[in-house]
């Protein structure tokens, strides 16, 4: 991703869902103007979810993401069908494709009343409208449309844009500060750091504060202190990367308020006062017992990886256990979370707002505590109460 594209988590996701064979792939296809997915009479195509982000008029930037069919059979076809089911986690606007000269069936009723127990915005599309001598009138969530022919397509998209999610999420950091303030940001460049960019969460967290009037002074830890006594002035804010949380704090004077880009993520995405709540669990971990970290992306792990190396070790050291650790990443989130006494989830900048909700209510659901990065590793470093500075109300549950 480059600095100009909206990042993944802050696109509206679109799902098309159907049986096999309803013209899934050739809608996607027709609607997005491009030859996204593979088109063919053979049953079972689309194997895997097909994403791709893109600008979709008039909706703005969107994933769209092409589904196996949802009644496919055998243990591979059921393997399928589950993956198509954890799409509706993340998806925003759910389409459900539908072959109108078979009509509606069993499967379609399965995923749409799925659709419906989880509140998404959705759209019955009739495809092959063209192959009917006298289409149905559409009810109220439907339009017939022949992708074949391109009928009905536009309205498909105007439709589309109706249902767009109003945006509810918090702001990263522009309501914590006012226009000409200073804010202070601590990147480290280490092994683990992207060569030639900075890691999406700096990237957004810079651009909020631009857009705020406001001035971003980007430094490395080693280089936070000479910066913060050349200033000529107190800073708004000190944020910084969690791995170097210890190292900051101690160089940031108690009067200018502290907090991590990991932090700010967890109220962005929704998940900061639950995680906050969950991150008193490590009080009560025992020796054997196993805690799954999860990360939302896949990325080249280092040799002193944050999620396979630092925390685990921070954790030993913080409870003097003998943990089990497990990790997944990218969309291989457990459904059972059962086994584990507590997840640390990352910031989840690459996971849309649904998604991260979903994993929270799986936590909940489940009685199993959940925190993130930066909160557990402020919090087994003592420094905590000082991080949630920026947010009171949440200081008395440290």
């Amino acid at each position: 991703m480059g600095m100009n594209d909206t990042p993944s988590g802050e696109r509206v996701h679109i799902g098309f869902f159907g049986r096999r064979n309803a013209g899934k792939s050739s809608v996607v296809n027709a609607v997005t103007g491009q030859d996204l997915s593979i088109v063919s009479a053979t049953k079972g195509t689309t194997t895997d979810p097909v994403y791709k982000a893109m600008e979709l008029l008039p909706l703005g930037p969107v994933v769209i993401i092409d589904t196996p069919g949802f009644d496919d059979v055998g243990a591979l076809g059921e393997e399928r069908v589950r993956r198509t089911k954890q799409v509706l986690n993340k998806t925003d606007i759910a389409v459900v494709i539908i072959d109108a000269a078979e009509g509606r069936s069993p499967a379609d009723d399965e995923v749409l009343n799925l659709i419906r127990d989880k509140n998404l915005p959705y759209l019955v599309v009739y495809n092959k409208a063209d192959l009917l001598d006298q289409p149905f009138k559409a009810q109220d969530h439907e339009i017939y449309v022949s992708a074949l022919k391109g009928e009905g397509i536009h309205e498909l998209k105007e439709r589309l844009a109706r249902l767009k999610p109003v945006e509810t999420a918090s702001p990263i950091v522009s309501d914590l500060i006012q226009g000409g303030d200073f804010v202070v940001l601590v990147v480290p460049i280490d092994t683990a750091a992207p060569k030639g960019r900075l890691i999406l969460p700096q990237q957004q967290t810079i651009r909020e504060i631009i857009d705020n009037d406001s001035a971003a002074i980007v430094v490395k830890e080693y280089e936070l202190r000479h910066t913060l006594e050349c200033l000529g002035q107190k800073p708004a804010l000190v944020i910084t990367d969690s791995q170097v949380f210890a190292k900051v704090s101690a160089d940031t004077p108690m009067d200018v308020r502290l907090t991590s880009f990991s932090i700010l993520m967890a109220r962005h995405k929704g998940l900061l006062e639950t995680a906050v709540r969950g991150v008193t669990a490590l009080e009560k971990l025992q020796d054997g017992d196993t805690v799954l970290i999860a990360e939302g992306c896949t990325h080249h792990r280092q040799c002193d990886d944050i999620g396979t190396v630092k925390i685990p070790r921070w954790l030993r050291n913080y409870t003097h256990k003998d943990i089990r650790i497990e990790t997944a990443s990218g969309r291989d989130f457990p459904e059972d979370l059962s086994p584990y006494a507590l997840v640390i989830h990352c910031g989840g900048c690459m996971l849309n707002g649904r998604e991260v909700q979903y994993r929270m209510k799986c936590a909940a659901d489940q009685a199993v505590p959940i925190t993130n990065y930066g909160i557990a590793i402020a919090y087994m470093q003592g420094i905590l109460k000082r991080s949630l500075s920026v947010f009171p109300y949440l200081q008395s549950l440290v």
